[in-house]
């Protein structure tokens, strides 16, 4: 049973890492972008995951994230920090950290379906995490309107690899690959300052 639940937190992670990394060059067809997290100076969020972990579990006590633990990523050569924490069975948080700092590139919750009598409850579970995640960044709006943003989100990104949206100093990102699962993610965007 560990082995299985250590499978599947790895396949989540390497899903996440498979669905931004740069294509193979027989894919170029069909190319994938490159996620902004990815590229050179992407900015961070001003913590780091053990400061964001504690603030979460404080304003929602209800959906606990628990430690985060490294991925071995020794073949990766984005620089990067991988992390995940388990949630559940089908259930995880990860995260990708700027090397030296340990500040946060891109936080994710991604739900693995798995078929059978449970798969609504874990999925509406899945979704009050992303919900949780969502209102932690934007806590001025009601839980009523980030469940709608976030469903709004989930159909514009549905059966996507990948969509983005852009609210102020926020992308929010949705990776849905059917029954290989569906991601969430929150990522920094740098403003710039309008031209004279």
């Amino acid at each position: 049973m560990k082995k299985a639940r250590s499978i599947a937190l790895l396949s989540a992670c390497l899903f996440w890492h498979a669905a931004w990394a740069d294509p193979e060059p027989q894919d170029r067809a069909e190319h994938m972008p490159t996620a902004p997290y990815l590229l050179a100076g992407a900015p961070t969020f001003d913590m780091t995951i053990g400061q964001f972990r504690e603030k979460y579990n404080l304003a929602n006590p209800g959906l606990p994230i628990s430690e985060y633990r490294a991925i071995d990523s020794r073949g990766d050569k984005s620089n990067l920090t991988r992390a995940a924490s388990k949630i559940n069975e089908n259930l995880y948080a990860s995260t990708a950290l700027e090397q030296g700092t340990g500040k946060i590139k891109t936080l994710q919750i991604t739900w693995l379906p798995i078929p059978g009598p449970e798969e609504k409850s874990a999925r509406d579970k899945a979704l009050s995490y992303m919900v949780a995640m969502l209102r932690f960044f934007a806590p001025n709006i009601s839980a009523d309107d980030a469940t709608k943003r976030l469903n709004n989100l989930l159909n514009k990104g549905k059966g996507s690899r990948y969509f983005a949206q852009t609210e102020g100093a926020l992308r929010f990102v949705v990776a849905d690959n059917g029954e290989k699962g569906l991601t969430f993610a929150v990522e920094p965007i740098k403003l710039s300052l309008a031209g004279p």
